[in-house]
């Protein structure tokens, strides 16, 4: 059984490894009500064999998780997600060239159905993942929030309609996007935070704000959520990846 694991192993690391995390730090792109990140020195060279920092930033910051218990006071928080969900087929749907036409673009019931005919039915257990592009705004505050000249941001995001769709049709764990919000900030429908709270409310998690969809197949990839077993915790940076076929 070891050499089985090893080998599989060995045969894991010749496909292709893509990073879906951006990295962090005090100039993060963040959700506009939260602060940057902080961080002071508590031990240095010199003084000490060894250097340590002390870090401030909220949760939900750069690329993390949101749990249920960030929606659902009695939902779960970040120590009870089990491992086992945070490794799962990815399936990508491609709203990159409509976004480009409207950045308040919503993904639909019709962009599901219109992937499935492609790549067949989303499997049950699946991570589904919006790929907008919008990731390649980076690292500006400015084109990420995309405020016009009344200060209304807009970025796109899921039609409530789409995730009920997911959840309730394909059973799927989790959800992912490039944006700060599940729900795009112009649709006034949705105000606010309607498929966010849907989402974790039905007991799934989401990532926001991955990056490099645009490398990664729209089906046969499989992501893996790394995130901190934090005690009550609701939401918290991640090193997401995405192991993929070489063709």
């Amino acid at each position: 059984m070891k050499m089985e694991l090893l080998s599989l192993l060995n045969e894991l690391k010749q496909m292709k490894w893509i990073d879906l995390s951006h990295e962090f730090g005090e100039n993060t792109p963040r959700w506009p009500g939260f602060e940057s990140l902080r961080k002071e020195i508590k031990l240095e060279f010199g003084e000490y064999p060894v250097r340590a920092y002390q870090y401030s930033f909220p949760g939900q910051y750069g690329t993390h998780v949101d749990v249920p218990g960030h929606a659902d006071v009695n939902g779960r928080t970040l120590e009870k997600i089990d491992i086992k969900e945070c490794v799962l087929p990815l399936c990508v749907i491609n709203c990159s060239d409509k976004v480009k036409m409207n950045s308040d673009y919503a993904l639909s019931l019709d962009d599901i159905h219109d992937y499935e005919k492609i790549y067949g039915k989303i499997p049950k257990g699946a991570f589904v993942a919006m790929r907008s592009d919008w990731g390649k705004r980076w690292p500006s505050q400015e084109k990420f929030q995309n405020m016009d000249e009344y200060g209304e941001q807009h970025y796109p995001g899921w039609s409530l309609e789409a995730v009920k769709y997911l959840i309730e049709k394909r059973d799927v764990t989790a959800i992912g996007h490039e944006t700060f919000d599940t729900d795009p900030p112009f649709c006034k429908e949705q105000r606010y935070f309607q498929a966010e709270c849907y989402v974790l409310k039905q007991d799934r998690y989401q990532i926001e704000m991955l990056t490099n969809l645009d490398k990664i197949p729209e089906r046969g990839a499989i992501i893996f959520c790394i995130f901190v077993k934090q005690t009550n915790g609701t939401g918290f940076p991640v090193r997401c990846f995405a192991i993929c076929p070489n063709k």
